[in-house]
């Protein structure tokens, strides 16, 4: 399948979804948000593919959103009279762009996202609503919108505090400041620094492949779970996990697992 903005590639078990619009450092244009949809609920059924991986094919991961390339699709944003029709019209669009991102955190499969270069403004949007960040030693992030008038709107507000706290988002938020992929790391938005682009394909791959080795009935319940655990509570939280639990065990995975073990081997999972 040919996307505009990004590149699929499947290597079982590894999906690896590039944002593929270098001269433009993968600004974000309509396709961008629309195209995820696809992509990710593809992902979702192929069970071949058991990681997913998303990174750039060039030297900047995301430059943010294409302002100038979004206008045609948001013109009520200049509308000068915003009557209630207007809004309501923006107001559906902004919900669109939101269900873009939030098709990756809700695809199911664990996601990597490997970044190098810039990652502004959208791209933060993105990386948060993956499982597990990487990046090279060059990475520079920000939360930039204050500086262009607008509030983040479609998921960074409300994904990034629960990865770095909030303190940490609202100052980002509200300075707009760039941060280096060492400061990254200290706020544990990032999990690891690479030396280069090269070395930080290799170790998201490596890791992928790590992850793939487990069960993915046992991986892709532990998603479930954290995604369902945010904002709940603990005891919420135990129920929930109770019945997944109950709802994947036996399993011929778990019989795989014990076999295996008696046998001093690997396992091979199924995900059956």
């Amino acid at each position: 399948m040919e996307y505009k903005f990004y590149r699929v590639e499947k290597k079982p078990p590894i999906a690896w979804v590039y944002l593929n619009r270098p001269d433009k450092k993968n600004a974000m244009h309509p396709p961008a948000w629309t195209e995820p949809f696809e992509i990710f609920e593809d992902i979702k059924r192929d069970k071949d593919i058991r990681v997913v991986i998303i990174a750039s094919t060039s030297d900047n991961f995301c430059a943010g959103i294409d302002l100038m390339g979004m206008m045609p699709e948001i013109p009520e944003i200049m509308d000068g009279e915003q009557k209630g029709g207007i809004k309501r019209a923006l107001l559906e669009k902004i919900y669109k762009l939101q269900e873009g991102l939030t098709a990756i955190e809700t695809c199911g499969k664990p996601v990597i996202a490997a970044v190098n270069g810039f990652c502004i403004g959208a791209g933060l949007d993105m990386i948060t609503a993956c499982d597990i960040r990487l990046c090279s030693q060059d990475a520079t992030f920000s939360l930039k919108e204050a500086a262009v008038a607008i509030v983040a709107d479609v998921g960074v507000l409300q994904r990034l505090p629960h990865i770095v706290g909030q303190g940490v988002t609202r100052e980002l938020a509200y300075t707009a400041k760039n941060i280096d992929a060492k400061r990254a790391k200290e706020v544990l938005l990032i999990n690891e620094i690479y030396p280069d682009r090269d070395s930080l394909l290799k170790a998201a791959e490596e890791m992928a492949i790590q992850i793939a080795e487990n069960s993915p009935l046992a991986v892709q319940a532990a998603k479930d779970v954290l995604n369902y655990g945010i904002g709940k509570s603990v005891a919420d939280g135990l129920k929930y996990v109770a019945t997944m639990s109950t709802n994947i065990v036996p399993s011929n995975d778990l019989f795989e697992a014990i076999t295996a073990f008696a046998e001093k081997r690997k396992p091979n999972f199924t995900g059956t």
